[in-house]
């Protein structure tokens, strides 16, 4: 008797779960818990690299100037020790970082509004001219800080602005990244939510602050984190708009340690303990906003 074609198909045919397949998916998943093994390994040995610096950092901290010269790379001091700690205290460290949170305090608030103003004007105010302005903002980014040191102390020189608070703080509360970043933000959110503001009688700045700059949180904590950073970090400004002693931040006091103004040696105690103390409040505030800034950095890549 004969058998049908499609039955005798059927019946040859392999299954298609047999042991030859369930093989090849265990090879896979093999192979794949290896290639993350591997990625892994490789991103923790890359973190090592970044990570080891900051570890004898802190280990130099604590230890002796003698310790620190015969052992510069352990990583556990000889002598535990934090008379490095006590000399700053005595020295003019404190005043230092009095003066580095007034300005970056002070610097980060006028950045955030001022950034936040411009980049909403240039995102949905229209008036002549505008398109110039925003590539004015673009070309002021291409152009590196270091050429505007010596303009910046003549400017301040000749306004009477020099060597005094108000020429530390007043030139850095806007910057070009931050208005950039503020422009784009906003202009990622829909007209529509500021049209009915509008037909309620609200004005320009009304809708600005209260309707907009609320929607615009990612991005402000963003531009805060950046603002912070960079004021708390600023060097060049610094060194020309001041000369007194009584003005150092933290930035310009550290960098006369390097130059031995304690004392001579290499002091490496000293100024690696003062660099991890000026490293803390930073460390706190990226971390306490890091997945907001993350957030941020990504949110006005997508218009709405």
């Amino acid at each position: 008797m004969s058998t049908h074609p499609k039955l005798a198909d059927k019946d040859t045919a392999a299954p298609a779960d047999g042991p030859h397949a369930t093989r090849g998916k265990g090879n896979r998943t093999r192979r794949g818990g290896l290639t993350r093994a591997l990625g892994y390994t490789a991103l923790v040995l890359i973190a090592m690299l970044y990570i080891y610096p900051f570890l004898i950092q802190l280990a130099t901290s604590f230890k002796t100037d003698a310790d620190a010269t015969n052992n510069p790379l352990s990583l556990w001091p000889t002598h535990f020790t934090t008379a490095a700690f006590s000399r700053l205290a005595e020295a003019d460290y404190p005043r230092w970082f009095a003066n580095s949170v007034v300005v970056a305090l002070l610097v980060t608030a006028g950045r955030v509004f001022f950034d936040s103003l411009a980049g909403y004007a240039l995102a949905r105010l229209r008036f002549p001219g505008r398109g110039a302005l925003f590539a004015a903002v673009i070309a002021v980014m291409a152009v590196p800080g270091v050429v505007l040191l010596i303009p910046k102390f003549l400017v301040l020189n000749q306004i009477g602005m020099y060597d005094s608070y108000s020429g530390m703080i007043v030139p850095l509360l806007a910057d070009a990244a931050g208005v950039f970043i503020m422009k784009q933000f906003f202009e990622s959110i829909p007209v529509s939510v500021e049209e009915a503001a509008r037909i309620d009688g609200a004005s320009t700045f009304r809708t600005f602050w209260s309707i907009v700059l609320p929607m615009a949180r990612p991005a402000l904590l963003t531009l805060t984190i950046l603002s912070f950073q960079g004021s708390w970090n600023e060097l060049g400004h610094f060194i020309v708009s001041r000369q007194s002693p009584e003005l150092n931040t933290l930035t310009t006091g550290v960098a006369s340690l390097v130059s031995g103004q304690l004392g001579s040696g290499n002091q490496y105690p000293l100024k690696l303990a003062a660099t991890l103390l000026m490293t803390i409040p930073v460390a706190l505030v990226f971390f306490a906003f890091q997945r907001h800034f993350v957030r941020g950095g990504t949110s006005g890549a997508t218009k709405g």
